[in-house]
C-alpha cells in the first residue's frame, strides 16, 4: 500500500516470488471509468474506488477459500478502504511503502502510467498510515528494493510468528 510511485509493483512481484504466492496488479481492477478519470488528471472519489476495492477483496477471498495465499497491489491510503481489504482476509499484513515526495514526484515523472504525476499531492492528502491496530510495516521507500522486501519479510515473519 501506499501513494503512487512509492514501488508497490515492483515490492509486490518480489515478495510474490521468494514467498511463491500469487500475486494480483490492483491496477488492472480499476474499471475503466477510472483509469479515464486518473489519465485525464482527476483524481477519485471514495464512489470510483468502491467498486475497485470490493473487485480487489472479491479477487482475494476467492483465492483465500481456495487456500491460496496473495499478493496484492493497492495503495489503500483510508483506512476505510484497508478494512474492505480485510473483510475479504482478517489475516491481511500490509506493507505501507512511503518515501518523500519530491522523490516519488521524481519517480513518476520517469515511468510510463496512467496517472500523472500531478495527482501525487492529492494521494498524500487522501493518505491515512497504518493505524497501531492494524497488521502490517511502515517502510521507507528511499532505501534500495533488496532492503525493502528484506524489511518486508521480517515485518511479516515477526507478525506471523
Amino acid at each position: 500500500m501506499g501513494v503512487a510511485g512509492v514501488g508497490k509493483s515492483t515490492i509486490a512481484k518480489a515478495l510474490a516470488a521468494e514467498l511463491h504466492l500469487e500475486e494480483a496488479e490492483g491496477d488492472d481492477f480499476h474499471p475503466r471509468s477510472n483509469v479515464e478519470k486518473m489519465s485525464s488528471g482527476q483524481a477519485l472519489t471514495d464512489e470510483d474506488r468502491w467498486p475497485w476495492l470490493e473487485r480487489l477483496a472479491d479477487w482475494t477471498r476467492e483465492r483465500r477459500t481456495a487456500g491460496v495465499s496473495t499478493v496484492v497491489t493497492c495503495s489503500a491510503l483510508r483506512k476505510v478502504y484497508r478494512d474492505v481489504l480485510r473483510g475479504a482476509d482478517p489475516d491481511t499484513f500490509f506493507v505501507f511503502l512511503h518515501g518523500d515526495e519530491a522523490l516519488l514526484q521524481e519517480r513518476m515523472e520517469a515511468r510510463e502510467h496512467f496517472m500523472p504525476g500531478a495527482l501525487l499531492r492529492s494521494q498524500f492528502e487522501t493518505l491515512e498510515p497504518l493505524a497501531s491496530d492494524e497488521s502490517g510495516v511502515a517502510l521507507d521507500v528511499a532505501q534500495d528494493v533488496e532492503r525493502v522486501v528484506e524489511q518486508a519479510l521480517d515485518g511479516l515473519r515477526s507478525a506471523r510468528g
